[in-house]
């Protein structure tokens, strides 16, 4: 069973010698608007073997010379993958621990005695796995108190010193471009203090604590200038939600609001990242700007786009002295003229754009991202939460019911930790308010009734729900599921939850995708044999539910790939309410006119518990519909930009081709 397809979706766009060149006379030219050595790898299981192999290198190489290699360790999710192949290594008896000091980067504050914490884990991803001596580990006090922390902190320091300081910092680059909980603003040199922790922060932490709301609002951490002090230092960034916030890092100038960008200022810091946390660096999304290219459609898209943002122009409007000015002479070289390129390009951005997204009947598909036949087509769109499919192709979806298709909605996920409990209660309310008059207050039911308010009066921050009220909360996402699906007239027979297991742990904290998640999509696929299959592509979190519900369709699909039935069915990924496929990258544009759109935004309003209330709409003050119609309106604003045709919103598609070989 293949389990992490999705991370091998952007490799057939970028050629391998722009993110693992043969020679180091290549890189250089490659890099050379990279301030600070970086290596890229296809995915984070490749990048996370390579740096537990460097760490492995020093603490072989101090044992080497009879002294302690002492370690700063931090505890973000992007560095479990190291620290489980640092505990294979040492499983298999490549590498021993006994010679390794290891400080905590940083430690929430204040924290009770059971809470969770940083170095809760590291102790269950690493220390307590390995023979390292329980002497030799130290972490900031989460209970120091505040008139003492300045003192402690000084403290800290000098046990750092006292071991010959840290030979190597191990992190991630934060969301903000923190480094450890040193936030933006951190100054090149702060040292070890009491750092109030950003919106960002905490967000991540909720997965620790079981909302942002618990989660402490600051934290101990080593400062800048303590990091700086290191002999090495190695970050990694996984995960096209870090693109942005790496190129700054990595190709800007050095700033406070930036703390990774300080590392511009190290000899020996090395950043690690995979392809989508890469794809926003010159040789990856404009590689024509540090070398010659190995042109494709895709490409050329690419930079004709960029080429269009750039002058402010629209495509057929460009001029050779425009391709000349910018680095893109090579085109004009191939191609003879900007007309021959632009023409081409625009046919090709024109030909994405269709109102018939499951193929229109009796017409001439030559050019259509859809074929004609088979018409009507039996489609499956797989939503990973009770809400995905109308936010992300709530037009589209519409469109493929108003057209006669025959379409199934599969909710991967029963989305119950999001339903908060005022909204459940007021179904509880409900209940116990029309029992008597409606028949069912029997003792059962009575007695169930006030067990769940008892609950939910004595529920601790960041307890578990109870197996009943995650029902109730299951049921109630389900509803608005079937409402939202009956607006759009989607047949109550092709409403399907599946509830994958890997959700089901009660925490926001999530299981790994396991044979049994697999099993339940590859059965409703057998069932159907779709001709098409819509599913939700975010790879922005490679750590989230959405990745892991794509890797499970992907993986069912891998299984039957080669079945006959299967070859004639096309798979298209949609993108969430956050961030939508890049314009290069785009297969098939579904226009929405305004009342398409306004039915889209019905449509997602049925999700009541999604509203207002939804415990993790994060930081953005818009809601999941504005959310949408900003976005499909910035799709279409693009294009139009572009000279093509103008519409009110357009949602956008790309396809999939399962991996042969």
């Amino acid at each position: 069973m293949k389990t992490n397809l999705s991370s091998q979706i952007k490799l057939d766009r970028i050629p391998k010698r722009y993110y693992n060149p043969d020679s180091e006379l290549e890189r250089a030219a490659l890099t050379r608007n990279e301030k600070v050595y970086t290596r890229i790898f296809e995915s984070p299981e490749e990048g996370s073997l390579h740096i537990a192999h460097d760490v492995a290198e020093l603490i072989r190489k101090c044992k080497a010379e009879r002294r302690p290699c002492v370690l700063a360790l931090g505890s973000g999710v992007g560095t479990h993958g190291v620290y489980t192949e640092l505990v294979r290594m040492y499983k298999e008896g490549l590498i021993s621990f006994a010679n390794v000091v290891v400080f905590n980067i940083s430690e929430y504050y204040p924290l009770e005695n059971n809470a969770p914490g940083t170095m809760h884990l590291l102790k269950e991803l690493l220390l307590d796995k390995v023979d390292i001596d329980p002497m030799n580990i130290f972490t900031p006090g989460k209970a120091v108190p505040k008139e003492d922390i300045y003192k402690y902190c000084k403290e800290y320091e000098d046990k750092i010193e006292e071991f010959g300081g840290l030979d190597l910092v191990l992190c991630e680059i934060g969301a903000t471009g923190n480094l450890a909980f040193n936030e933006p603003g951190s100054q090149l040199s702060s040292s070890c203090r009491l750092m109030l922790l950003g919106n960002d922060s905490r967000h991540i932490a909720a997965s620790m604590f079981n909302s942002a709301e618990n989660a402490p609002h600051s934290a101990i951490t080593l400062g800048i200038s303590n990091l700086m002090a290191a002999k090495q230092i190695i970050c990694m960034a996984w995960g096209e939600n870090k693109a942005s916030i790496v190129k700054k890092a990595l190709e800007g100038l050095p700033t406070d609001t930036i703390p990774a960008s300080f590392l511009q200022n190290h000899k020996r810091a090395k950043i690690v990242l995979d392809l989508p946390a890469a794809e926003q660096l010159t040789r990856i999304s404009q590689p024509w700007l540090v070398t010659s290219c190995e042109w494709n459609d895709k490409l050329i898209r690419r930079a004709i786009v960029w080429l269009c943002m750039k002058t402010g122009k629209p495509i057929l409007k460009l001029t050779n002295k425009d391709y000349n000015d910018n680095g893109l002479s090579e085109l004009l070289a191939l191609y003879g003229s900007a007309y021959n390129v632009n023409i081409m390009i625009f046919n090709d951005i024109q030909h994405t754009i269709t109102g018939w997204p499951g193929g229109k009947p009796n017409s001439d598909d030559t050019f259509r991202p859809e074929r004609a036949k088979p018409f009507p087509k039996r489609v499956i769109v797989f939503s990973p939460h009770p809400d995905d499919d109308v936010i992300s192709m709530g037009g589209t979806l519409k469109r493929l019911v108003d057209q006669k298709h025959d379409v199934h909605v599969a909710y991967e996920t029963s989305g119950n930790i999001a339903v908060g409990d005022e909204d459940m209660m007021r179904y509880v309310m409900l209940m116990g308010a029309i029992a008597k008059e409606f028949k069912f207050n029997t003792p059962e039911f009575l007695a169930k009734h006030a067990e769940i308010n008892k609950f939910i009066s004595q529920k601790k921050d960041g307890e578990m729900d109870s197996a009943d009220v995650r029902y109730l909360k299951t049921i109630i996402r389900q509803g608005e599921a079937r409402t939202a699906c009956n607006y759009i007239n989607v047949k109550p027979e092709n409403v399907h939850f599946l509830n994958l297991p890997f959700y089901e742990t009660g925490t926001i904290k999530k299981g790994d995708l396991g044979r049994a998640d697999v099993d339940i999509v590859k059965a409703l696929i057998e069932e159907v044999k779709p001709h098409q299959i819509f599913v939700a592509g975010d790879l922005a979190d490679p750590h989230g539910t959405h990745k892991v519900c794509l890797d499970a369709v992907l993986a069912a699909i891998d299984e039957i790939k080669d079945e006959k039935w299967m070859q004639d069915c096309r798979i298209w990924m949609y993108r969430g309410a956050w961030a939508e496929w890049e314009i290069d990258h785009i297969e098939m544009a579904v226009p929405l006119s305004p009342e398409e759109l306004r039915q889209k935004r019905n449509s997602i309003l049925k999700h009541q518990s999604q509203m207002e209330n939804a415990p993790f709409l994060g930081d953005d003050e818009r809601l999941f519909w504005q959310r949408s119609e900003d976005r499909n309106r910035a799709t279409a604003e693009l294009y139009s930009r572009l000279g093509l045709a103008s519409y009110e919103a357009i949602e956008a598609f790309v396809e999939y081709h399962p991996i042969r070989g």
